[in-house]
Parts: C-alpha cells; structure tokens; sequence
C-alpha cells in the first residue's frame, strides 16, 4: 500500500547528484515494516491523548479540592471556673461507678482472706495429724491424700480469685482513665461548638 507524504515537496538539491529517484513516486510501495512502525506510533499517541485526558480530568479541580480540604487548628482558651465545672460533672457522673467497683473488690479480697484462713486451718489440721502417732497405715495415708487434695483446689480457687481482683482492678483503671479523657473532649467539643454559635450570630 503506497502512502504518500501530506506535505509539500521540498525544493531539489544544489549538489551534483541527481534528484531523488523516489521521491514522490506513486507507486513506491511502503515496507511492511515500516507500515507497522507507523501504526504502533498512532497507537501510542492515541494512548498518549487518553492518559493526557484522563489527567486532565482527574486533576483539573485541584485547586478546589486544595483550598476545601486545607486544614487549619483553632485552640480554644477555657477558663478555670469552666474546668472545675467539668470536673465536678465528671465526678458525680462517673463516682458511683467507681465506688461499685471498689465495693465488688473489697468484697473479693474478703472472700479471698477467708479462703486464706480456711486454707491455713487446713493446713495445720493437717501437720497436726501428721504429728500424731497413726493408728493404721492405710487410713493415714487416704487422710493424707484427701487433704492434699483439698488443699491443692482450694489452692487453686485462691489464685483465680486473685487473677479476678487483679482484672476488676485494671478495669476500674482502664474505666476511669478512658471515661475521663472521653468526658473531657466531649465537653470541649460542646464549649467550641456553642461559642462558634456565639461568634456566628455576631
């Protein structure tokens, strides 16, 4: 397929030579090649178009988007009055929480401490009946062992009332400090929100 040039036909050369045997010659055949250069390159320019408009319709509204989602801090001074208000707030709000976890604490260390007891009683009943000279070798034994069995649960009850004491009291921990924070930044957000209102009906 023969493609001819869209542009003008240059001037001949000065120098000896000769014109250009093939130089607008209709019937010159374009190389398959070439023929294929040629359309790979429209492809690419065409390609080329599409991600230039593509572009151009993705970022053409930057300036905008800039200017809306541009950030700016307000710091917002409050009073020490306003403070001790809060704070009092938070104090009732929260108090009888705090005392009800106390109360189920002081409970378990108390349920702990007679369990302690009763353990230590039955640990010296138990050392006391060792001491005591065995009337048959066999029942001893069996006292023995039930005892000692006993005394492991209890052992057991003991230590996972006292990893329960220990996770109430990190809860009562965890409750206050996360309470507290969340109070105090809902009741700054409320104070800004109303003086912006104030400011707005100025």
């Amino acid at each position: 397929m023969s493609r001819l040039s869209t542009f003008t036909k240059p001037r001949e050369s000065v120098f000896a030579g000769g014109p250009d045997q093939y130089r607008g010659d209709v019937n010159a055949v374009c190389p398959p090649n070439l023929r294929e250069c040629v359309l790979a390159m429209e492809d690419c320019c065409e390609e080329a178009h599409e991600a230039q408009q593509f572009l151009r319709h993705g970022t053409f509204d930057l300036p905008r988007m800039k200017r809306v989602l541009e950030s700016q801090k307000v710091f917002l001074l409050i009073d020490e009055s306003t403070i001790r208000k809060y704070k009092a707030d938070l104090t009732d709000e929260i108090e009888p929480q705090i005392n009800e976890l106390i109360d189920r604490a002081n409970k378990g260390l108390e349920a702990l401490n007679r369990k302690e007891e009763l353990i230590q009683a039955e640990v010296e009943k138990s050392a006391h009946v060792q001491s005591k000279p065995s009337r048959g070798t066999t029942a001893t034994t069996a006292l023995d062992r039930r005892e000692e069995r006993r005394l492991q649960m209890l052992t057991k009850q003991r230590r996972k009332l006292e990893d329960e004491v220990k996770a109430l009291e990190s809860e009562v921990l965890l409750l206050v400090g996360s309470h507290a924070t969340f109070k105090y930044r809902y009741k700054t957000l409320n104070v800004f929100v109303q003086e912006q209102k104030k400011l707005s009906t100025l």
